[in-house]
């Protein structure tokens, strides 16, 4: 069997599986999220914090509770790993530096997950179980219940109430990532994935010196790390690690964990919402996205230029032989068009061009699918950019969802596509104008460019893929790339709430022959124009200056 025909047979397979977890983990999740009922162990946890969950909350108040949850988070885990040094468990590590810790604090708690250090090397089993892997959970169970709020805009009238974020987000945990988690966990156990708690081994001798690796509760981790598309590594080489990712199957079981909540929240959209025509709509703008940007990077890394990568079967620089040109490829697209940020191969290391589909796949704001709830918002986000833009072209007040969208609603649905934009932009041309970061660039010209470029788009865009190469621990970055994250993740939040509640205040306009009908092909089709057009526009002088410069000139 080729190795394009291997791809290719990968991928129908994932698509497959994805089809087949789409209706019940989809109509779960929106169970999940309609029942007044609590479980025992959720009452427990309300009175432990405090919470009434049958209070419902206006967006400002959601908003709060998002923030303050996230702050309590960010200052846990910053102590945590300050005091490592006199804690049980931490294999003789010292306490991380300030700015170290304040970047790895607020890159967990955001579902970032950027990684600044070396995970066998730096942190003990009670920071990464305690710490990273609780923040797991709880920060892709926040962007869920974002989402979820925003649907209850569309889906409710003449009220400002969205829910109660506590027990969102406590059902999120319990109902949702945790049973999910820990199935995985036990799948990827099967299959050779490590899971102890052993101390530091010496395991040979190499060039003279010797080689040490430590355990740890890897494959618990590396569950949520995908599910909850958070992907932080336990080892620094992350999922092309053996003990994270040893087979070829568990490579392509991990993309799928990274990919199915995502895509199965488009159905929770369509139940809640109570069209699930509506749902498929959107499914169908992420699944074209991805199959069109995992076939161009295919087409990409495959391509046989000078006989070295023709005997290679492909650009084999950087990737993993376990898994590949495809299979390398399929994750790339899919870690990067999610806010998942793992990785299985070197970035860096891709052709110029398929470097710049990575970076291109943050730059569309992780939509097709995105992040566990961040891409079903964003994606709703640009469904009202969408209609808006309709509405101009034949002169009629525009509607999504029988709401309509006037000044108020654009105006914040504007603000939220241009955050992140700003925030990458101006990041990047500040770290290049300054003389200090730029010595952080492994590579001169337009891929060290890129190198620049594409960290501040990943933690701007809360996904946490490296394209390696660049030294990313230093004061300057540390810093700068944790304010990207933090502006990155909550801004947006407070647009979309607002949004919510905007939205949920209205009451329904009716259908009418002159309205758009958004469960149609044609709107689709808009959709994905839309996304496209806006994100080329922004984003094309950056690329041209890296990724579209590099690969026009191989």
């Amino acid at each position: 069997m080729g190795p394009v025909l291997a791809g290719v047979l990968q991928l129908l397979a994932l698509i497959g599986a994805l089809a087949l977890a789409y209706i019940p983990l989809g109509t779960y999740m929106a169970r999940v999220y309609s029942t007044d009922k609590h479980w025992r162990v959720e009452r427990w946890i309300y009175r432990g914090i405090g919470a009434d969950p049958d209070t419902e909350m206006r967006w400002p108040a959601y908003l709060r509770g998002v923030l303050a949850f996230s702050a309590v988070g960010v200052l846990f885990l910053y102590l945590l790993q300050r005091l490592q040094g006199v804690l049980p468990g931490s294999l003789g590590f010292k306490a991380i530096d300030p700015d170290q810790a304040f970047n790895t604090a607020v890159s967990f708690v955001t579902n970032t997950n950027w990684q600044s250090y070396y995970g066998e090397q730096a942190m003990g089993h009670v920071v990464q179980t305690a710490g990273l892997a609780v923040q797991n959970f709880v920060s892709a169970a926040v962007g869920i219940a974002v989402a979820v709020a925003l649907v209850r805009g569309f889906a409710r009238s003449r009220t400002g109430e969205l829910g109660n974020f506590w027990a969102d987000m406590v059902r999120g945990v319990t109902r949702v990532l945790l049973p999910g988690a820990f199935i995985a966990a036990v799948v990827l156990v099967a299959c050779g994935v490590i899971q102890n708690f052993s101390g530091i081994h010496e395991v040979g001798q190499f060039m003279g010196g010797s080689q040490q690796w430590n355990g740890g509760a890897v494959a618990s981790q590396e569950a949520i790390k995908e599910f909850g598309t958070n992907g932080g590594g336990y080892f620094n080489a992350n999922s092309a690690h053996p003990f994270e990712n040893p087979t070829p199957f568990t490579n392509l079981f991990e993309i799928f964990l990274l990919l199915v909540i995502p895509f199965s929240l488009t159905r929770t959209f369509g139940v809640m919402v109570g069209s699930v025509k509506q749902g498929y709509a959107i499914l169908a703008t992420m699944a074209t996205i991805w199959v069109g940007f995992t076939a161009l990077m295919m087409w990409t890394e495959f391509a046989h230029h000078g006989p070295a990568l023709q005997i290679a079967g492909g650009a084999m620089e950087g990737k993993e032989v376990r898994f590949g040109v495809g299979s390398s490829s399929i994750f790339a697209v899919s870690t990067t068009l999610t806010s998942t940020g793992a990785v299985d191969s070197f970035h860096s290391s891709f052709t110029g061009l398929g470097g710049g589909i990575t970076m291109l796949g943050m730059m569309l704001g992780e939509i097709a699918p995105g992040g566990t709830g961040s891409g079903l918002y964003g994606m709703l986000i640009m469904a009202v950019i969408a209609v808006f833009i309709a509405g101009l072209m034949v002169g009629r007040t525009p509607e999504y969802l029988g709401k309509k969208i006037g000044t108020r609603e654009i105006k914040l649905a504007a603000c939220y596509i241009l955050v992140t934009p700003a925030l990458v932009l101006v990041f990047t041309a500040a770290a290049m104008a300054l003389p200090t970061p730029g010595n952080s660039m492994t590579n001169s010209g337009a891929h060290g460019f890129s190198e620049i470029l594409s960290a501040y788009t990943s933690a701007a865009n809360n996904n946490g893929s490296a394209f390696a190469g660049l030294n990313a621990d230093t004061q300057w970055f540390n810093t700068t790339l944790g304010l990207a994250m933090v502006l990155g993740r909550f801004l947006p939040m407070v647009f979309v709430l607002a949004l919510a509640g905007s939205l949920a205040e209205q009451k329904p306009v009716p259908q009418t022959a002159g309205t758009l009908r958004t469960e149609k092909p044609l709107f689709t089709g808009l959709l994905v124009g839309a996304i496209l057009i806006i994100t080329g526009l922004t984003y094309f002088p950056a690329l041209a200056l890296g990724p579209l410069a590099e690969g026009l000139a191989s």
